[in-house]
């Protein structure tokens, strides 16, 4: 598996509930643009539509000459029973869902989708707390052995 781009600001915004791996329906410029790896998941997430989970805002660069809509709304791939699965969550507990990143799996483009929930802004204080005890433990373990 051969990671293409991550979101890094998932972790920082949101609690990951659950995780899926889907494809995705792309054109073959946008195929040859993320084997450059010229993909931006910032500010992207997911939305359902007629029993589809559609991939919107997602800016995949531009590859040699071609005129094309970047951000344009993109398909994915998942069963029917997970994306029942998906909206059920989504609507129940008012999660979002997101993109987590885009790899390579046995010669095709996956890409990891999330349902979070958006952290509020003493939550964030509470997750980098925790992370800074984490490591602080980590090394009073490693230097004790």
């Amino acid at each position: 598996m051969k990671i293409i781009a991550k979101n890094k600001f998932s972790k920082m915004e949101y609690d990951v509930i659950e995780k899926y791996e889907c494809g995705i329906v792309l054109e073959g410029w946008e195929v040859k643009s993320l084997r450059a790896n010229n993909v931006n998941l910032k500010g992207s997430f997911c939305n359902i539509k007629n029993d589809e989970l559609f991939l919107v805002n997602t800016h995949i660069g531009q590859y040699m000459h071609v005129v094309a809509d970047y951000e344009r709304t993109r398909k994915l791939l998942l069963h029917k029973k997970e994306i029942y699965r998906i909206r059920f969550k989504k609507e129940q507990q008012s999660l979002q869902i997101i993109p987590t990143m885009f790899y390579w799996k046995d010669n095709n483009i996956k890409i990891e989708i999330a349902l979070v929930k958006h952290l509020k802004v003493h939550d964030k204080r509470n997750k980098i707390i925790k992370n800074e005890q984490d490591k602080k433990l980590k090394k009073i373990i490693a230097n004790y052995t």
